[in-house]
């Protein structure tokens, strides 16, 4: 089997930049694992690497379609399917970053997803009622029919609450779905931190998006007419952002509530991904500098996912 690392963790924590010095010393390819990264033109609000830091190190799975398009964890898997054997064919290492966790977990699993169809009127009638009572009424809906998948999906996450309904209709649920057999060996590093710490981290970030020009892009992104339920206009850092266009709430206020969510969301990614026990955490405050970690990473991969599998 291919090797595989995967370098994960919540927002903020620092993958990137650990994980493009990691690539640069194992001949690394990365993959990309963020659901928003995909999308071309929306750079700040979802944190790319800048060009600067993707010369030299080749990357997979950023800027590949245009906001309009949808894009979902069955692609995802496809693509990734595709792009691994080609990477190790070039004598290089996988390595699969980020902190979408059901992408992640969709392909070192291998998850086989139900086949069901999507409904175009149930579809209709999900979004009517996602806009007059609003995307939790739907969430709550969900938790009743597959808990599981309920649990895994934001609550605000309109398109992937009702492909889950979809699939809830027929008699199944996304959450049953199976599992093929392996097709990787892994070995996965989560980087962490001590929260007080995490939160700081993102609180900073979250001001320099704003510094960088976020709001601008979010209007470019409005002006683009798309449905308020696509998976854009619903990415967090955007959508918090609508209220202060339409003057209902000042841009410290709309800064404050992206900040809150972030860190909301930065706990939910640890939820997720502490059920994996195969998982080596990795504290990075542990580390007097990050050529430190960057240097335990290579170990751990050297000795548990390349040695003797030449």
């Amino acid at each position: 089997m291919d090797p595989l690392l995967v370098i994960l963790g919540p927002t903020a924590v620092g993958k990137t930049k650990i994980a493009i010095a990691v690539a640069q010393k194992l001949a690394g390819e990365i993959i990309s694992a963020d659901s928003m990264q995909v999308y071309r033109h929306l750079d700040i609000g979802t944190a790319k690497p800048s060009l600067a830091e993707r010369q030299g190190v080749p990357h997979h799975l950023i800027d590949l379609i245009e906001p309009e398009e949808q894009f979902s964890v069955v692609r995802f898997q496809n693509e990734v399917k595709r792009l691994i054997p080609a990477i190790v064919s070039r004598g290089h290492l996988p390595m699969l970053v980020g902190g979408t966790g059901l992408y992640i977990s969709a392909v070192i699993n291998n998850y086989q997803f139900a086949p069901s169809k999507p409904d175009p009127s149930l579809r209709k009638q999900l979004l009517i009622q996602a806009a007059n009572l609003g995307p939790q009424v739907l969430h709550e809906k969900l938790s009743r029919l597959d808990a599981a998948a309920a649990e895994r999906i934001e609550p605000t996450d309109v398109r992937r609450i009702i492909r889950a309904l979809e699939v809830a209709s027929t008699g199944d649920k996304l959450s049953a779905c199976g599992q093929g057999p392996l097709l990787y060996r892994v070995l996965q590093i989560g980087l962490i931190r001590e929260r007080s710490r995490l939160y700081e981290a993102i609180n900073q970030r979250v001001e320099t998006m704003f510094e960088q020009g976020l709001c601008e892009e979010a209007r470019w992104l409005l002006e683009k007419n798309l449905s308020p339920n696509s998976p854009v206009c619903q990415a967090l850092g955007y959508k918090e952002i609508w209220p202060y266009f339409h003057g209902q709430a000042t841009l410290n206020e709309v800064k404050e509530k992206v900040k809150r969510q972030t860190r909301r969301f930065a706990k939910r990614q640890l939820t997720w991904f502490r059920r994996d026990k195969r998982i080596i955490w990795l504290d990075i405050d542990q580390y007097t500098t990050e050529e430190a970690l960057v240097t335990e990473i290579v170990r751990l991969t050297e000795g548990k996912l390349l040695v003797n599998h030449e």
